[in-house]
């Protein structure tokens, strides 16, 4: 499976604390019974300072460069292997608890506990399970626990950078490009593309989609597309043999982000 083809906190900082009792020493006595001050900040208090100062997001350019973005935004993109099948990905949010992926609803279809996992750019396998998928939108996605992981490995993941407003400038011919996260090896690899329609209505997905002109195969669904800065401003989903592509555009994925956290957040209150 794959494409659709249509006609294809800051810091935390510890305070070091002296405790200096007694009567006032001589300066070389002070220095020798002055206990050596040491630092100790965990790994765990690196991870928790990324979280609440957002460093977890991408990097992006100041001028478009396709190349130099594909290299920024590689740590935000996954593959999702379902058995035999397999799909791209996007890594949406860190918390605490778990690392979110949005990917294709259509991907998810091929989601099986048993026999399926994600596979992470920077070399990490982890478990997963499907969190939502959308009623409305090609969209769906899946919950990872952290405990799979090390706070020095997580430290070297990144979230997509997400600008509703920078989806909202584009124009017919920019530049973008979307991700494979790997369709044939474990190496992902990015195409570039220029800006069709951001709201192109197209019969075979019954939905209106970011339409560009570039190439897109099997194994990007789910995959991100990025501006030629490096925002993400869609999700890949079908393309044709006339290098035409289609994805779900940025507002779309978060709606369906939001409504799902929405769901669960009421279910649990029940």
């Amino acid at each position: 499976m794959g494409c659709s083809i249509f006609p294809t906190i800051t810091l935390p900082v510890f305070a070091l604390i002296i405790a200096i009792t007694g009567s006032p020493l001589s300066v070389q006595a002070r220095e020798s019974e002055m206990p050596h001050l040491i630092q100790t900040v965990t790994e765990q208090d690196v991870f928790e300072g990324m979280l609440a100062l957002d460093l977890f997001k991408t990097p992006v350019l100041e001028t478009e460069d396709c190349a130099k973005a594909y290299e920024n935004v590689k740590s935000c993109v996954v593959r999702i292997q379902m058995g035999n099948a397999h799909g791209s990905g996007i890594i949406w949010e860190i918390t605490p608890e778990k690392i979110v992926v949005a990917t294709n609803k259509h991907v998810l279809e091929y989601w099986r506990d048993e026999d399926s996992y994600v596979y992470f750019e920077q070399g990490h396998y982890a478990d997963a399970a499907i969190l939502g998928v959308s009623d409305q939108y090609d969209v769906g996605f899946l919950a990872i626990d952290t405990y799979q992981f090390s706070y020095e490995d997580i430290e070297k993941f990144r979230t997509a950078r997400i600008n509703e407003e920078i989806y909202e400038k584009l124009r017919l011919g920019d530049e973008m490009f979307s991700v494979d996260s790997a369709s044939d090896t474990e190496e992902a690899e990015y195409f570039e593309a220029t800006v069709g329609d951001t709201h192109m209505y197209i019969e075979y997905f019954d939905a209106y989609m970011l339409y560009g002109y570039g190439f897109a195969k099997e194994g990007m669904s789910g995959g991100g597309t990025f501006d030629g800065r490096g925002y993400l401003i869609g999700m890949t989903t079908g393309g044709t043999y006339w290098n035409e592509t289609a994805g779900v555009p940025l507002p779309d994925i978060v709606e369906a982000y939001e409504e799902i956290v929405q769901m669960k957040s009421e279910n649990m209150a029940e």
